[in-house]
């Protein structure tokens, strides 16, 4: 039963986006008349999901890279480089994953502003990244924690450097981790709406949550719902088969990283 209320609307979403709007009001629940891909067309065109779907995967990407960018190093320096203060900076992070950010949209909104930021893609990809910092060095700092140290303490014997033990020793074995927090941190990129509209002002800055707000905001002043469906249809794929296809990747990632831990 839960399946099915969670399956029908998505359904029924991929449906509607087939038809017209004058059969979506004539039979909203049956199956289309006629497969017609002329909503995908509309939206793709007439309501720029071109542009905000290209916006969408560069935020998704920049901000993807850029966490791991940030969490690796600090996960390795607050697992394996003890040092004073080294716990509490820990508990900081982890405390800030308790934190709701709507906390600090207004500061973040002034501090773009002033950084010249605002209303930027590359502004909004770091804010997307430092939002997931302390939940991705939360889970790294699981996995990093059952790698075995006598591993580093051969490589530094036979002369390798510390960034040379975390880039060619450290990071390999942490893979199942990594491809975790990279996806898990990309389907929120990906579908983050709030902060996008706060922080982008620019239409052909939009990003494809912001789009699909604005077509629904016109769909009902001129019934443009095939199109509305048509644009979810693009938004909602492609977190469908990134997730298909790491499914167990994640589901290992997330076990691994709750034992090790």
């Amino acid at each position: 039963l839960w399946s099915l209320a969670v399956l029908y609307p998505i359904f029924w979403m991929f449906l509607g986006s087939f038809k017209s709007n004058a059969e979506i009001y004539r039979n909203p629940w049956g199956l289309p008349e006629s497969f017609s891909f002329q909503n995908f067309i509309d939206a793709w065109s007439n309501y720029n999901i071109d542009t905000s779907t290209y916006n969408s995967i560069i935020v998704t990407f920049i901000g993807a890279i850029l966490t791991l960018i940030l969490a690796i190093p600090t996960a390795y320096a607050l697992e394996r480089l003890r040092f004073r203060g080294s716990n509490f900076l820990f508990m900081m992070y982890v405390s800030a994953m308790m934190i709701p950010m709507v906390l600090g949209w207004i500061p973040l909104f002034f501090l773009l502003m002033r950084l010249d930021l605002l209303d930027s893609i590359i502004g909004l990809s770091v804010v997307y990244a430092v939002s997931q910092l302390p939940f991705s060095i939360f889970v790294l700092t699981s996995f990093m924690s059952s790698i075995p140290k006598s591993l580093e303490e051969s490589a530094a014997i036979d002369g390798m450097s510390p960034y040379g033990i975390l880039f060619k020793i450290i990071t390999p074995l942490t893979s199942s981790g990594i491809i975790t927090v990279t996806i898990m941190n990309a389907i929120q990129f990906w579908n983050e709406y709030f902060m996008a509209l706060i922080f982008l002002q620019t239409e052909s800055n939009y990003t494809l949550a912001l789009a699909i707000d604005y077509i629904s905001s016109e769909a009902q002043y001129t019934n443009a719902w095939g199109t509305l469906f048509a644009s979810l249809v693009f938004a909602i794929v492609p977190v469908m088969i990134l997730y298909a296809l790491f499914q167990r990747r994640i589901a290992k990632g997330m076990t691994e990283g709750a034992i090790k831990g």
